[in-house]
């Protein structure tokens, strides 16, 4: 079975602040008042700055997208996050910022790589942005990130 996400996760108020300049954008509740704003292919093509370089420490994330992501941090921590698995192997990349700095990443887990043990990229990216997991579950449990298999999936439902 294959997980694909790429998506930005924040504060559900302030992803649906920020969105609302975005037509093609969808923000998805999560829990713990979180919400997720996948990067649809139609997300992506609205907010791409081709003047701008792309990032290759990301698979997807489009020109420019960093410098808006670091604006929208000014009002609050903010992640993107990607992630990729199909078969029990797979690859993450995640960057947090806040104030308008990148405060953590970018950090990557390769193909192959054993998780940290303090968790794997999208669970400390999650936990940078304010998530609490049990003790008995992790980050991406906890606020409910399996919900969908894939960003198009996601993109399909708003809240």
């Amino acid at each position: 079975m294959s997980y694909d996400l790429k998506a930005v996760i924040a504060r559900n108020s302030l992803l649906a602040a920020m969105a609302s300049t975005l037509p093609s954008a969808r923000v998805v509740g999560l829990q713990q008042g979180l919400a997720l704003l996948p990067v649809s292919d139609a997300l992506s093509d609205a907010v791409t700055d081709r003047a701008q370089p792309r990032r290759t420490d990301f698979w997807s994330l489009p020109s420019g997208f960093d410098r808006v992501l670091a604006e929208w941090s000014e009002a609050g921590s903010i992640a993107y996050v990607e992630a990729e698995y199909f078969g029990g192997t797979g690859e993450e990349n995640v960057a947090v910022w806040r104030d308008g700095r990148l405060v953590l990443g970018p950090l990557h887990l390769l193909d192959g790589e054993l998780p940290p043990s303090d968790g794997t990229p999208v669970c400390l990216a999650l936990r940078e942005v304010g998530v609490r997991a049990a003790e008995e579950e992790d980050e991406f449990t906890t606020v409910g990130l399996g919900k969908h298999r894939n960003t198009e999936g996601w993109a399909g439902k708003s809240t």
